[in-house]
């Protein structure tokens, strides 16, 4: 561990590291409930354009959000992480959020309607 992490302090990261990360935009098609996993959860099927298609993702949103809520919503993913299997779903990307005040997650949205698959800069 660096010094600078051991005391807390933020590490800076090149612009390569950041563009690494794939941050795209979609809408999502698609939201269920999610029984089987473990914290309360929807299955999302989430539109990101013709160059990525459609992927599937698990979000911990069930407080802030309803099925119907979410749908047609714009949201901010990672589309580039590896495949990860949660219970019997397989998740393909990342939906991004921040935790409010009370702990319950609060979605990553763009402010203005943009074209589907737009990276985040």
């Amino acid at each position: 561990m660096s010094p600078a992490a051991e005391d807390g302090a933020r590490q800076e990261i090149t612009w390569d590291d950041f563009m690494r990360v794939e941050l795209r935009v979609g809408r999502v098609l698609a939201a269920e409930p999610f029984p089987e996993a473990r914290k309360p959860a929807y299955k999302l099927q989430v539109d990101f354009g013709p160059e990525i298609g459609i992927r599937k993702s698990s979000a911990q949103i069930t407080v802030l959000y309803s099925p119907e809520d979410l749908v047609g919503r714009l949201v901010v993913a990672v589309v580039n992480f590896p495949r990860k299997q949660i219970g019997p779903f397989m998740s393909e990307c990342l939906v991004t959020g921040f935790h409010n005040a009370d702990g319950h997650v609060a979605l990553c949205i763009p402010e203005q309607d943009v074209p589907l698959g737009s990276r985040l800069l």
